[in-house]
């Protein structure tokens, strides 16, 4: 709890934080909004979108591709520290370098429960509005799916962390977080088998929350072999606590 609140001490009065986090409410929330207007063979999605319980799986499916924004939001956060040279003083403070790790992750824990708290709040409000079905069980069918998005959100914060650690400046992890997320990776997945590139990283992650009707559109395009989000949730903790070991080495064998 101490290093927590270190943290929250550090990023209250920090600007840039608030207008991220705001950045990233704001757009996940018109998202989930804009999507009841959206058209299909002329007929309007909006009121399938809003149903329970296939609402969350819809709604962490949307919020996935926001978990890239909280990854630039915690390179931010580390690479400023570089920048100010606070990793250094809390080190000379007396915190141990595996502490600044923790300090991050525990950030980063804090972050994914906040991202998927608000996702279970607009699911809520846009359920109860719109869903055909509101009773107790059709709400809490599929809920399951908040806690595959949270592994999924921490999977991603903790890789964008890595990358900070690894090359300190903003500009430079950012790219390198968004070039290994949407450019490197995807290359590897096509130089290897679906049963090999399905354990990779990213699409470890991405397995936690699957395209809803993906089993649909493999009926017009090559099946995609995916882990479920169950099976891929143990090679995501893995690939998390593999994440952390590596970013403390960092911290342990470079100068700061």
């Amino acid at each position: 709890m101490n290093l927590l609140r270190t943290e929250f001490r550090k990023i209250f009065p920090y600007r840039t934080f608030w207008v991220i986090l705001a950045i990233y409410v704001l757009l996940l929330a018109l998202l989930v909004y804009v999507s009841r207007s959206v058209m299909v063979s002329g007929q309007s999605v909006g009121p399938s979108m809003y149903q329970f319980p296939g609402l969350w799986v819809r709604f962490t499916y949307i919020a996935y591709f926001f978990n890239l924004l909280l990854g630039i939001l915690i390179i931010v956060l580390v690479t400023d520290e570089y920048n100010f040279r606070t990793l250094r003083q809390q080190v000379i403070d007396g915190l141990s370098r595996a502490e600044l790790v923790l300090s991050k992750f525990y950030m980063i824990l804090a972050l994914a429960v906040f991202s998927t708290v608000f996702l279970l709040v607009l699911g809520l409000i846009f359920g109860l509005l719109y869903s055909n079905d509101t009773k107790l069980s059709a709400m809490l069918g599929q809920i399951d799916h908040l806690s595959y998005f949270f592994v999924q959100a921490v999977g991603y914060m903790v890789l964008a962390m890595f990358f900070a650690f690894l090359i300190r400046k903003s500009g430079l992890a950012i790219i390198a977080f968004l070039a290994w997320s949407k450019i490197v990776e995807p290359v590897i997945h096509y130089q290897l088998d679906d049963s090999i590139d399905k354990y990779l990283p990213m699409k470890v992650f991405g397995s936690l929350t699957p395209m809803p009707g993906q089993e649909v559109l493999d009926q017009f395009t090559a099946p995609t072999e995916l882990l479920s989000p169950a099976w891929a949730t143990l090679p995501a903790l893995l690939y998390i606590g593999l994440l952390l070991l590596l970013s403390y080495l960092l911290l342990r064998f470079r100068d700061l």
